[in-house]
């Protein structure tokens, strides 16, 4: 079985990540989305609503299933008996820290292969940090995120 794991803060998930999950459920048998704890990244959210969100917005799609995590990838990627490992890239400027990555986290574990996938052109330009902060200051995010999300981040942000 081919398991790919798509690891992230998720902080919120948004319309990009929901189309690279999509599109990955069509390549893989399995995808695991793996929704990181990140304190250190003082997430908006945090992991248990990330997780009920992640699982709200992927709930159409079988293969897919949305699971928290801390500590190394690479061991998280051993318990899932995952060897795929699932990275997005919107731009350039993306590939190289996500090559470096790559590279640590094969070193780790030397049966890794990191599979890169790029957001359709819509989703080019969202990010987790813009979405946080166009809500933060009471914009609309609804094209951006499933109606969950957006919900989640109007009663985060008292908007």
């Amino acid at each position: 079985m081919n398991i790919a794991v798509y690891p992230g803060t998720f902080d919120p998930i948004t319309n990009g990540h929901y189309d690279l999950i999509e599109r990955a459920a069509h390549l893989f048998d399995k995808v695991v989305v793996a929704i990181a704890s990140s304190p250190g990244k003082g997430p908006a959210f945090d992991i248990d609503t990330r997780i009920a969100l992640a699982r709200e917005v992927v709930a159409g799609l079988d293969n897919v299933e949305v699971v928290g995590f801390s500590g190394l990838m690479t061991e998280f990627m051993k318990a899932q008996q995952a060897r795929i490992l699932l990275r997005g890239l919107r731009a350039v400027s993306d590939f190289e820290y996500e090559l470096q990555l790559a590279n640590m986290n094969r070193a780790q574990m030397p049966e890794l292969e990191t599979v890169f996938l790029t957001p359709a052109v819509e989703n080019s330009y969202i990010s987790s940090t813009l979405i946080r902060e166009i809500a933060k200051l009471g914009g609309d995010v609804s094209q951006h995120v499933h109606p969950g999300v957006a919900a989640a981040l109007k009663s985060h942000y008292n908007t």
